[in-house]
């Protein structure tokens, strides 16, 4: 089993292909919207260089990646594409580090989340990102078969296609419990996995 600790060990590649010296182009993972966001309106102040954000899972701005998108930066949510794009030259050799490692958090702003017995109470859904596409619902989902809970709530999942909209469920109430980014989570409840 791996680690429950969802490494967001998002590496920062400058992709091949020729910076434009007047925008950068940035993919970035879902979990880090918010933070990015401000980075980018810093560099922008700073330097007067425009930054242009596009957010998703993981796995489909690597897919992006991969036929050809011309991102500059690349902020992902584990180590394992940022690797793939170098080794098969979708990115300058060398440029990959780890900028900041993650949670996983139950979360809901409708409900007490006291730790995992949160997932035997009564619930309609339970939000995920896809698991084929994001890491944080691919260890969600290491997280469910380590609690031995898969089966008893496969047929609550409901599934985002990023760990951000797997949170916009949560928030607007289309599913009590989710499975998160902590750096995501606001007001309500939560427990943070442990590792």
């Amino acid at each position: 089993m791996r680690q429950l600790l969802v490494p967001v060990i998002g590496l920062l590649l400058a992709l091949t292909g020729s910076v434009r010296a007047e925008s950068v182009l940035v993919a970035a993972a879902a979990n880090v919207t918010a933070v990015v966001g401000e980075i980018a309106a810093a560099f922008a102040a700073e330097t007067g260089h425009e930054v242009v954000l596009t957010f998703g899972s993981t796995g489909g701005l690597y897919a992006q990646i991969t036929q050809a998108a011309p991102f500059d930066v690349y902020l992902a949510a584990d180590a394992e594409r940022p690797e793939r794009a170098l080794a098969e030259g979708h990115a300058v050799r060398g440029s990959g580090f780890t900028y900041a490692y993650g949670r996983l958090a139950l979360y809901s702003t409708t409900r007490d989340v006291g730790g995992a017995a949160a997932l035997d109470g009564e619930f309609r859904r339970l939000a995920i990102a896809d698991p084929q596409l994001a890491p944080y619902g691919r260890a969600a989902m290491e997280v469910l078969a380590a609690l031995g809970r898969s089966a008893a709530v496969a047929d609550r999942l409901v599934t985002g296609a990023s760990v951000t909209q797997a949170l916009q469920f949560v928030v607007s109430g289309n599913a009590e419990l989710g499975f998160v980014a902590a750096s995501q989570i606001g007001e309500g409840a939560h427990w943070l996995v442990p590792a």
